[in-house]
Order: structure tokens, then sequence, then C-alpha cells
């Protein structure tokens, strides 16, 4: 592959990346709760991005393609994970506000962060159509298709944890700077009814088709 194309990819990874979803919401809710959760769960999200460019690369992720039933299977299981996660931070924010600030930091795990940002985007299904849609486009009929595939995925893992790594630190910092509780719980509950909301509206859309 060129130069010109793999920038051009990256810019189309850069323009997925900014765009929110569910991955910035959900770096944005451990990142209010603990700044290093919230680089775990950018890097998980890195990780579950190049997980997809793997299936791809082997062919796993055309049956999202070829089949509507598993597709709508694996956006449903998707929408499921999302309202679990917006809904146990909602509980957990409740608890943490009659228990203290300290409790926040406590509870939220390093592991955690990263597994969920893991489960994220592997339970996207979006993600592997665009790798399914866009790679072809760009990987040479040179009979290196895995390699080149997965060069593109590591391409996008970066530019996705650059950009999700930047919302975590500002999002900490931002609390850090202002030091006020209250602000960081009502923005914590925000982002957790926002990843609730994202669930819903993916199953909803998922049973109308």
């Amino acid at each position: 592959m060129t130069a010109p194309a793999l920038l051009a990819f990256a810019g189309l990874c850069v323009i997925l990346a900014v765009t929110p979803g569910p991955d910035t919401f959900l770096v944005l809710r451990y990142s209010l709760a603990r700044p290093g959760a919230g680089l775990a769960a950018s890097a998980g999200s890195a990780v579950g991005s190049m997980l997809w460019a793997l299936a791809v690369a082997l062919g796993l992720a055309a049956l999202l393609e070829q089949s509507a039933e598993v597709y709508r299977v694996v956006k449903i299981a998707g929408g499921l994970y999302l309202i679990y996660l917006g809904v146990s931070a909602l509980i957990a924010s409740r608890r943490h506000a009659a228990q203290g600030p300290e409790a926040r930091v406590r509870t939220t795990s390093l592991h955690s962060g990263f597994l969920a940002g893991v489960l994220s985007t592997v339970m996207n299904p979006k993600v592997g159509l665009f790798f399914l849609a866009i790679a072809p486009q760009f990987v040479p009929h040179d009979g290196a298709t895995i390699g080149n595939t997965l060069l593109l995925g590591a391409i996008d893992a970066v530019v996705a944890a650059a950009y999700l790594t930047v919302v975590a630190l500002l999002a900490s910092r931002a609390i850090l700077w202002l030091k006020r509780p209250a602000v960081a719980k009502t923005l914590e509950r925000i982002s957790a009814a926002i990843l609730a909301a994202l669930g819903v509206g993916t199953i909803a859309l998922s049973a109308a088709e």
C-alpha cells in the first residue's frame, strides 16, 4: 500500500473517531469516575477495533453482511450491553453520592474500564462493517490481504486510541480543575443515561428492521 492510500484511510478513521458514539460516552463515563479507567477504556476500544480487523481479514465478518439475522443479533446484544453499562453506571453514581467521592475511585478499576472498552467495540457491528466496506478499497491484490488488513486495523486502532485518550484526559482534567463533585456526578449520570439511551435506540432500530 502506498503512503497516500494509508493517509487517506487514516483520514477516514479520524472522521469515524470524532463522530460521537458509544465508545466516546463510555470513555467519558469511566474518566469521570477515575482518569486511569478512562485511559484503560480507550486502550480496550483500540484492542476491540483490532479484533474486528482480524475478523475481517479472516473473512468472519462477511457473515454480518450476508446474514441479516446475524447482524440483527449482534446489534441487539450490543444494545443490551450498552443498557447494562448505562444502568449499572447510574446505580454506581447514586451509591458513590452516598458514600463520597473516594468510593468512585475505589470501585472503578482499570480492568473494568479496559474490558468495557473491548466489549463495547466488539459488540458494535458497525465497526466490522466499516472495515468490510472500506478495507477492500485500500488493500492491493498482492497476496498479502491479511497483513494489509491488519495494518489498516492498526491505523484505525491508533487513531481511535489517540482521540479517546484526549477525551479521557480532557474529562479528568476538567473535573480535577473544577474540583466540584456535583459536576462530576452530573456528567457521570448524563454519560450513563446516554449509553443506556443508545442501547435502547439500537434495540428499537434492530426490531424495526
